[in-house]
């Protein structure tokens, strides 16, 4: 997980692209300026960051089921719940499902959960419309390699 550049997924574990399924895991990192602040002597990961993660993680599975010809921007958060505090270190499991895509809508419920606890969950909905340029679709291909999704050179 890499706070200060919004990137917070650090490996695609799994995708079922036939039952719309992906699951992800990311590490809190130890150690952020995110924390100085949030809380100072009881630093906590940002709700909003757990918010997107499961945004992070059900955008890539859309950009999958788009064979990357469409980008998936956040449209809405629709009932969202934070259930537990996420602490600095802590392993995060992270699935979201696709329940629609289509008419340039993508709608997904997502998930993050711990080892000991469902930490939070959300629905998620997503516009897809095609890159705003060719050079950001090339860093959106090299960034899902990186995070271990098969992705052909010429998607």
């Amino acid at each position: 997980m890499r706070l200060e550049y919004f990137q917070l997924i650090d490996r695609i574990e799994a995708i079922d692209s036939v039952a719309g399924t992906i699951a992800a895991r990311s590490q809190v990192p130890r150690q952020s300026t995110i924390f100085e602040g949030h809380f100072p002597g009881h630093p906590i990961l940002p709700g909003a960051l757990l918010v997107e993660c499961m945004a992070q993680t059900a955008g890539h599975l859309i950009l999958v089921l788009e064979n990357f010809q469409r980008m998936p921007f956040l449209a809405q958060i629709e009932s969202a719940k934070l259930r537990h505090f996420v602490e600095p270190g802590a392993l995060l499991a992270i699935e979201a499902r696709l329940e629609h895509l289509g008419s340039g809508y993508a709608v997904t419920k997502a998930s993050v959960k711990s080892e000991s606890a469902a930490l939070a969950e959300a629905e998620i909905r997503f516009r897809c419309l095609p890159f705003p340029s060719p050079a950001m679709r090339e860093q959106v291909l090299a960034h899902a390699r990186g995070l271990g999704l098969d992705v052909p050179m010429r998607a």
